[in-house]
């Protein structure tokens, strides 16, 4: 629970929580004991949670629990189906059962590299990584992992080297020409990266993480059209994607679909929780079919950053029916209503993470900050993706405490660093508190990652450039930012 005397202390309860066990230093590999049973009942268990028999999955692993009740790789598959059926805290549980019976078994820690990942980013996950490989050296799935963890936290080189590793160890594997085609794209080589794409063969298996590469390597090619369509079904399966909503209207408005980009984006571009990126791509495609009066106040609204407070249960198509009642509630306003129908969620599932974290968001609505702070620290026991750490550094920032709420949000870029929207919000931090320095820097590094787009961004570069007296940066940015502008909008 949070301590009430101090939003410094809820922090360190939201920075730390389940650190207890990660903090552990895991040796090296142990080697157990055959059991051909035991490890037949669990291929079978792996195969049902592959087709999404969850149930059969869990009659499986019943009977190893009766077979075998000690074995680390049950505990490893039970953290897996509970995670996989929505039961995070369970899954935890279970993942540091695992570990207890085996803590230098290489699945055990892998399995806790992962989990450590998902809740305090790829940074903090990488000594556990590390561990895996010292007790499996010649894992593929550690090195794979371990590969991509590596991209994550912004090491090009030791990804690179990592990958070579694995390709010594699994010449074959898939994985190895998709990671080898991330980081052509990202060293600026389309062409090879979609070589390599295609030799993996992982988006024509409709692996996301592959399909986006596939549509980010399409519109540098200028495939457009293509580029749409697979966003437009990664969207689907991912509603809540914001990052694959706004390459979605990108690829649109590059492939003069202004009309269609209207219609499937037009409705989102007013809610307060769009990005000023999105916001300003509806913009140019009214620009665009001659409509001024729709384009400017949009475009006002992408170069004012929109609205940076986050937007909790907000209210769309696709999401899980379960919460459309809360979610229609807290659209009308009705906090009192939405925190109800959170409690009876919470009560119909207590081990879930992201219940939890509805219930934060339903409390924060209502305007109580410690509450929600308290339902949204137990759902970063299991993940805390930005989306979470943003609505958490809000909580903390109304309830008063500033200098805490900035803490939290460089914690999380420094254990994110790719993560753009909280680089630019740890900048616009920066910046409020005259540190134009550091916000240039941050500012920097996401237009490097593709965040050159965003207006807001630009426009607060150019300030940080006329603070820090550099004429000469203020005049490239404001150039970069007229490219963007749709001419007809600033020409009178």
């Amino acid at each position: 629970m949070i301590c009430r005397r101090s939003l410094i202390a809820a922090l360190l309860v939201l920075t730390l929580a389940s650190c207890v066990d990660d903090d552990a230093s895991p040796a090296e590999a142990t080697a157990l004991p055959r059991n051909p049973a035991l490890e037949q009942l669990l291929v079978e268990a792996d195969a049902a949670m592959a087709s999404g028999a969850l149930a059969d999955a869990g009659s499986k692993l019943d009977e190893a629990r009766r077979l075998s009740p000690d074995n680390p790789d049950l505990w490893v598959a039970t953290a897996r189906l509970r995670f996989r059926g929505g039961e995070h805290f369970a899954a935890l549980e279970a993942a540091d059962r695992a570990l207890k019976l085996g803590p230098r078994h290489a699945p055990a820690v892998l399995l806790r590299a992962l989990m450590v990942r998902d809740a305090h980013g790829p940074e903090a996950a990488l000594p556990w990584f590390e561990a895996a490989l010292a007790a499996a050296p010649d894992n593929a799935d550690v090195w794979a992992e371990y590969a991509a963890n590596l991209g994550d936290s912004g090491r090009g080189r030791a990804m690179l080297r990592a990958v070579r590793k694995l390709a010594n160890i699994a010449p074959e594997d898939p994985r190895v020409f998709y990671l080898q085609a991330v980081l052509a794209a990202r060293g600026g080589n389309p062409a090879l990266a979609r070589s390599l794409l295609v030799r993996s063969g992982l988006a024509k298996r409709e692996v996301p993480a592959a399909m986006l590469l596939d549509a980010v390597l399409g519109m540098a090619e200028g495939n457009f059209d293509s580029a749409a369509v697979t966003l437009e079904s990664l969207s689907a399966r991912q509603p809540a994607n914001a990052r694959v909503r706004e390459l979605l209207a990108r690829a649109l408005l590059a492939g003069g679909r202004e009309a269609e980009l209207i219609a499937r984006f037009g409705v989102e571009a007013q809610r307060s929780e769009t990005s000023p990126y999105l916001i300003m791509l509806v913009a140019r495609a009214h620009e665009r079919l001659g409509n001024r009066a729709a384009a400017a106040p949009l475009l006002a609204r992408a170069y004012d950053g929109a609205g940076r407070a986050p937007t909790v249960l907000a209210d769309r198509p696709g999401l899980p029916t379960p919460t459309a009642a809360m979610r229609r509630a807290a659209s009308l306003g009705n906090w009192s209503a939405a925190q109800d129908q959170a409690q009876a969620l919470r009560d119909r599932f207590p081990a879930s993470a992201d219940v939890a974290s509805l219930a934060g968001d339903a409390m924060l609505g209502a305007g109580n900050s410690r509450a929600a702070l308290e339902a949204y620290s137990l759902a970063s026991r299991a993940r805390r993706p930005w989306p979470l750490t943003r609505k958490i550094v809000f909580a903390v920032r109304s309830a008063g405490d500033g200098m805490a709420a900035d803490t939290l949000l460089a914690h999380h870029v420094a254990g994110e660093p790719n993560a753009l929207t909280a680089n630019a919000e740890l900048a616009e931090a920066l910046a409020a508190r005259g540190d134009w320095k550091r916000a240039a820097l941050l500012i920097d590094h996401g237009i490097a990652l593709g965040a050159g787009h965003d207006p807001a961004l630009l426009t607060l570069r150019i300030r940080a450039a006329r603070a820090l007296n550099r004429p000469a940066d203020a005049r490239r940015f404001a150039m970069l930012l007229a490219e963007i502008r749709p001419r007809s909008l600033t020409q009178r």
